[in-house]
């Protein structure tokens, strides 16, 4: 009864998303990826541009990776972009370009964790399975006055259960969909719409007038303060840009020399920072001057950013030959971190007021 209220509901009024009109399975495998982390205005862009560029699983799986990342420019947790061209290449070397069908293979893939494999496997093939994301965790612990948190082990455990109890087994898909939308929509995390909710009558919370108590969550650590400082050497009319390989942050994007200190510091501190002075190949006289500084905001880390302009009366050397010399015109065909490209916009910015 409790499903098929929200699926009468979700009929009347789903939004129109272009994945919702597709059972291909590439199709919405991209979506749920894409869409990790993103709110749906933000990733319904990339979504588009993925598929014009990337009609299906093979076009993808055969693109070069840095290609992939300026692609997806701009989301943030760039893993989710290389993890979906080892996807890919997985399905076309293993699966001869077909989707597996069911949830036990699909899990099997590069990642693809429970929530995504349940979302292709009802959405695409309407296996019986239900899907439980931040949305659904949401009205179900409304719904039934769950106390249990929602971002533990067992509060996760619990509300797969009983969001698999009460899927409707002849339509998962659909039911699947109609609940995340409902608490996309009505169930907000804050200020819900409860009156415009078809089942508020069944909901125990709402009985209650303790909406805003749901869902409970155990409390995380804050994140934690890093300061970074980045340096931009420009030399006729060429900068110095390094890839990041480590299995971090950024991981594959571009980004300025830097190095990290314990607190923000001036442009005289800098240059005695053994990490500066071992930069390059020999000792030089710099001019350097910190031009812009911005505070980047991440989910478990808070970058507090300096760049510095940095040059000198000689050609300057770094240590590290894994550093390019690229030529400025062209720094928009890498991939960056939105830290770099707010930095970016800085520059242009400074440089039309000239």
């Amino acid at each position: 009864m409790l499903s098929k209220e929200i699926i009468n509901w979700y009929k009347k009024n789903k939004r129109d998303l272009p994945w919702r009109n597709t059972n291909d399975p590439y199709f919405i495998w991209l979506s749920e990826i894409i869409l990790q982390q993103t709110r749906v205005e933000q990733g319904l862009p990339y979504y588009h541009k993925f598929i014009a560029k990337y009609k299906t699983v093979k076009k993808l799986a055969e693109a070069n990776n840095d290609d992939v990342m300026k692609l997806w420019q701009g989301l943030g947790y760039y893993n989710r972009a290389s993890n979906m061209l080892k996807t890919a290449r997985e399905i076309v070397e293993n699966y001869q370009s077909v989707f597996p069908k069911t949830y036990e293979e699909l899990i099997k893939l590069t990642g693809i964790g429970p929530y995504t494999a349940a979302a292709i496997s009802s959405f695409a093939y309407n296996e019986s399975r239900a899907v439980v994301d931040g949305n659904v965790s949401r009205v179900l612990s409304r719904i039934f006055a769950i106390e249990e948190p929602i971002n533990s082990s067992k509060g996760k455990n619990l509300f797969e259960k009983i969001a698999n109890e009460i899927l409707d087994k002849k339509n998962p898909g659909l039911n699947n969909q109609a609940i995340m939308e409902l608490g996309a929509l009505v169930c907000k995390p804050r200020q819900p719409l409860c009156d415009n909710c078809p089942v508020r009558l069944n909901c125990e919370a709402f009985k209650k007038n303790s909406v805003q108590d749901f869902p409970q969550k155990i409390k995380k650590n804050k994140p934690r303060n890093r300061f970074v400082n980045y340096f931009y050497i420009e030399q006729n009319n060429t900068i110095y840009i390094i890839q990041r390989t480590e299995k971090q942050i950024w991981k594959g994007l571009f980004e300025l020399p830097n190095f990290d200190t314990e607190s923000s510091l001036n442009e005289f501190e800098i240059i005695n920072q053994i990490d500066f002075k071992n930069m390059f190949q020999k000792s030089e006289t710099f001019q350097i001057k910190k031009t812009f500084s911005i505070k980047h905001q991440l989910t478990h880390q808070t970058i507090y950013a300096n760049f510095f302009n940095l040059s000198s009366s000689k050609k300057i050397k770094l240590i590290n030959e894994s550093y390019m010399l690229v030529d400025i015109g062209d720094i928009n065909k890498y991939a960056v971190s939105r830290l770099f490209d707010k930095f970016l916009n800085y520059l242009n910015l400074h440089s039309n007021k000239k």
